[in-house]
């Protein structure tokens, strides 16, 4: 098990680490539409786009869902169908129903705006800790480290910390090594300091949760059947079972998860085809 707690940096070498990541940020920054904007509802939105997903092809879905659901009651309001179609292309969908679950949460908790507090953040579906950090760190430029995957390398590797260096270990050394005043810079510097220079195959330093193959995997007939729903809006299940026999665990486990998930329902009174399955209304 790893220890809770490591040696902290000392100042000098903080200093030093800060230098560079800021003259490295200088001359390769970035440009991307989330790091022109200060509204928390857009950057949330990025940050769960971005999640296990390159910056590049989140960029256009960004701008088309901000200008199909600019503020959290639009999205709040719009049909399933509608989300899942935006979303489509981005993978793990179950990110699109949770996105739409944090706007309803917004409209009926927060009065439209979603909350600064890190502590309110992770009261919304599918926000743990490093994006009730995150969140406020680029939109309110709020003095709060958070640590994702890059960061996480760049934490170990600069300051030759184990592998295997716990969560609250791992932000202790964050929190210690954040330039107050200067949040939403460093955040962005690390962004681009660990996909742009110090990547995984630079590093040598392994994430510690690695994909695994995806066609032919749950995740890829979860994809399947969904797809089938946004393009038929109702299928058969036994259409479903004969077309994707071969899921692992079997296609209608997968078909029951998205159930429990509330992204798919059955159709009242079915059919002659049988139990009929489309798209949660």
């Amino acid at each position: 098990m790893a220890n809770p707690s490591l040696q902290l940096p000392a100042e000098a070498r903080i200093l030093e680490f800060q230098e560079r990541i800021f003259g490295f940020y200088a001359s390769s920054a970035r440009r991307f539409p989330w790091r022109m904007t200060r509204d928390r509802y857009a950057v949330m939105v990025s940050e769960v786009m971005l999640q296990q997903t390159q910056a590049e092809r989140v960029v256009p879905k960004y701008l088309d869902w901000l200008g199909r659901f600019p503020d959290p009651g639009a999205l709040a309001e719009a049909p399933l169908r509608d989300v899942l179609m935006l979303w489509s292309g981005l993978g793990y969908n179950s990110r699109a129903r949770r996105l739409q679950e944090c706007a309803r949460l917004v409209m009926e908790e927060y009065g439209g705006e979603v909350p600064g507090d890190p502590a309110l953040l992770r009261r919304l579906p599918g926000i743990g800790r490093y994006t009730s950090h995150s969140i406020p760190a680029f939109a309110d430029n709020l003095d709060v480290a958070a640590v994702d995957t890059n960061i996480r390398r760049i934490l170990i590797h600069e300051f030759s910390l184990p592998e295997d260096a716990s969560d609250r270990a791992l932000q202790e050394v964050a929190d210690r090594v954040l330039p107050q005043g200067r949040s939403r810079d460093w955040h962005n510097a690390l962004m681009d300091y660990g996909a742009l220079h110090l990547t995984s195959r630079q590093s040598g330093i392994r994430s510690r949760s690695r994909q695994s193959k995806f066609e032919g995997s749950r995740r890829w007939y979860r994809g399947c059947v969904l797809r089938e729903l946004l393009e038929q809006g109702t299928v058969p299940q036994d259409d479903l079972m004969l077309r994707h026999a071969a899921c692992p665990g079997g296609i209608g486990s997968v078909v029951d998860e998205l159930v429990r998930e509330r992204m798919v329902e059955y159709v009242p009174g079915g059919s002659e085809n049988g139990t009929l399955l489309r798209i949660r209304e």
